[in-house]
């Protein structure tokens, strides 16, 4: 396959092999398909989320949200990350500390 790209798409790829950041074009362009691949996988899941919830909502099984329940389920959801976090941070602390 044959790919042209534009002169300016031509520039950026070489800047990126100057910096030491690709050896190759081939290795530019093989990154750029990654992150394309992985975009359209997290959009694929976005969709099928979203897809998700309309059915959920469509069996009746929504909440209604005021202002009250949306600061209720912010403080949760922080809540969570919070914990998600000290628990990231306590396996890193765990693992530097058997090295």
């Amino acid at each position: 396959m044959n790919v042209e790209l534009t002169p300016d798409q031509r520039a950026f790829i070489r800047r990126a092999i100057e910096s030491g950041r690709f050896r190759r074009e081939e290795e530019a362009v093989q990154e750029a398909l990654t992150q394309w691949e992985e975009r359209e996988r997290r959009r694929a899941e976005i969709l099928a989320a979203l897809d998700e919830a309309e059915a959920s909502l469509g069996r009746g099984e929504g909440r209604p949200m005021d202002q009250d329940s949306l600061e209720a389920l912010s403080a949760e959801v922080k809540q969570r990350g919070r914990k998600r976090l000290a628990g990231e941070r306590s396996s890193i602390e765990l693992k530097s500390a058997t090295c």
